[in-house]
């Protein structure tokens, strides 16, 4: 009988705090037309009110090289990141494109772009990812893996909350060696 008793109290414990999670999440919602709350830190597609560049923005990935049949962190390589972007009146302006720091020796890169570094009046919309450069002279023929060349679509992103950041991921992008 007293086994049976613990199982109760176990499962009316997860029960309350299942309850108690559901609770929480609700009240985060908040409402959709003020642009906050939990809804709008896991919806992948932003809202329009929401501003791309609300925070900082980053973009990460690997670039990799092919020669023959194995594949290989790029070091040095340069992946370019392109916002379509509207004026303060909601019509089309000049794209606005910026470069990622050299891929590490695994291959990684990181671009950022701060909202001091966009013209108040433009707001980014539309941003894509693509395999820019090569260091390698015999390794400069970019592929289409994971939209490297037709340009990989940046609609979801991680908060990091510490750094004040969107991080979206993209890749791995490979670029292609002449034998």
């Amino acid at each position: 009988m007293a086994v049976a008793g613990l199982k109760f109290l176990i499962m009316a414990s997860l029960r309350a705090v299942f309850l108690s999670l559901l609770v929480i999440v609700a009240s985060a919602g908040g409402d959709d037309n003020n642009g906050g709350g939990y809804y709008d830190l896991m919806t992948p597609i932003l809202a329009k009110e929401q501003r791309l560049l609300s925070t900082m923005i980053g973009i990460q990935g690997i670039i990799l090289y092919k020669f023959g049949s194995t594949i290989s962190p790029l070091e040095g390589g340069l992946a370019r990141i392109t916002c379509k972007a509207v004026d303060e009146y909601g019509y089309e302006a000049a794209s606005y494109t910026f470069l990622s720091d050299s891929s590490d020796a695994n291959g990684y890169f990181l671009a950022t772009l701060s909202p001091s570094e966009v013209d108040d009046k433009r707001e980014l919309k539309e941003c894509k990812a693509f395999l820019e450069l090569s260091p390698l002279e015999n390794c400069q023929a970019p592929s289409d893996l994971n939209n490297g060349v037709s340009g990989a679509l940046l609609h979801s992103y991680k908060l990091l909350v510490h750094n004040k950041m969107k991080l979206f991921s993209v890749g791995p992008f490979l670029f292609t060696c002449q034998s």
